[in-house]
């Protein structure tokens, strides 16, 4: 249980992490190296993913 609270904790904060930066290039690699951190590489690629939809939406 303690695990299992600790990751939803650390990809919580990977995902408010993916909005940092200006531009959709920095919100991406914000993001990208958040989830690398959070899950390897499948976690690269969704924060990267959460960075591009985050710029999207935004309008920036």
């Amino acid at each position: 249980m303690r695990k299992a609270f600790t990751l939803i904790t650390a990809a919580g904060l990977a995902l408010l992490t993916a909005a940092c930066g200006h531009n959709i290039e920095q919100r991406a690699a914000t993001g990208a190296i958040a989830g690398a951190v959070v899950a390897g590489p499948v976690g690269a690629a969704v924060g990267a993913g959460v960075g591009v939809v985050v710029s999207k939406t935004k309008g920036r």
